[in-house]
């Protein structure tokens, strides 16, 4: 059995014509949320605007607020940007999120996938440990993180 593949992208920086198009040209059926708030400074990243944005390239988008980043977990790592700290607690988080695991898990079966977050880069962002626990559970095979170029 061939696992489904799991792609994931980040929006930092990203203006929204140049993060739709990556989008589109990745095949991207499905936007999977994975903000604890689905709320954004950057117009046009806000759950409602990006949802109907997607909604406009034929982009499913779905919000799992479970695989969040808790607020306390990550209102430390602002203050002091230690991602070992945020890996840690987030992965006790993550243990306890086995619905929202599972959920994903049948999105990535049924589609192509894209795991949403903020930070561009995907080593200092909890997507990438959500992407990590599908794999480890062997829900999920190869994990590509989607790089938005400026067009």
């Amino acid at each position: 059995m061939t696992l489904p593949r799991l792609l994931t992208i980040g929006y930092e920086d990203a203006d929204l014509h140049d993060f739709l198009d990556t989008l589109r040209t990745a095949g991207v059926q499905v936007v999977v949320d994975t903000r604890e708030r689905a709320q954004s400074r950057r117009r046009g990243y806000s759950k409602t605007a990006l949802g109907m944005a997607l909604a406009q390239q034929g982009i499913a988008y779905r919000h799992l607020r479970a695989l969040g980043t808790p607020p306390g977990i990550r209102k430390a790592y602002k203050l002091n940007r230690d991602f070992a700290a945020l890996k840690a607690g987030y992965t006790l988080h993550l243990a306890t999120q086995g619905e929202a695991l599972t959920e994903l898990a049948a999105l990535a079966a049924r589609s192509r996938v894209a795991l949403l977050c903020y930070e561009a880069d995907p080593h200092e962002c909890h997507r990438s440990l959500v992407a990590r626990r599908l794999q480890e559970l062997e829900l999920v095979g190869e994990v590509e993180d989607l790089q938005v170029l400026a067009s």
